[in-house]
């Protein structure tokens, strides 16, 4: 998978996510079924310029692939939000 805008299909945006983004320094992104962790890791890193700590993900009950990406300290989830219009 060299695409990464395939890899990253869309943010995820709920009021949990909020609480994720300014408590944890997470974003949450849905991200395609068979892309495996070093994938989107290097898709998030790539396009956002960002530090990737570590990503945990998980298959939602409707079948779609959901991305915790944890980023390293020195860069902001919360910035990250604004610049994708979440925020």
């Amino acid at each position: 998978m060299e695409n990464f805008y395939k890899i990253l299909k869309q943010p995820v945006v709920t009021e949990s996510t909020f609480d994720l983004i300014d408590e944890n320094n997470k974003i949450v992104f849905i991200v395609e079924r068979n892309a495996n962790k070093h994938q989107i890791r290097e898709a998030v890193e790539r396009i956002y310029n960002v530090k990737v700590i570590k990503i945990n993900t998980m298959i939602t009950p409707k079948g779609l692939k959901k991305a915790f990406i944890k980023l390293h300290p020195s860069d902001s989830a919360a910035e990250l939000a604004i610049k994708l219009g979440i925020f």
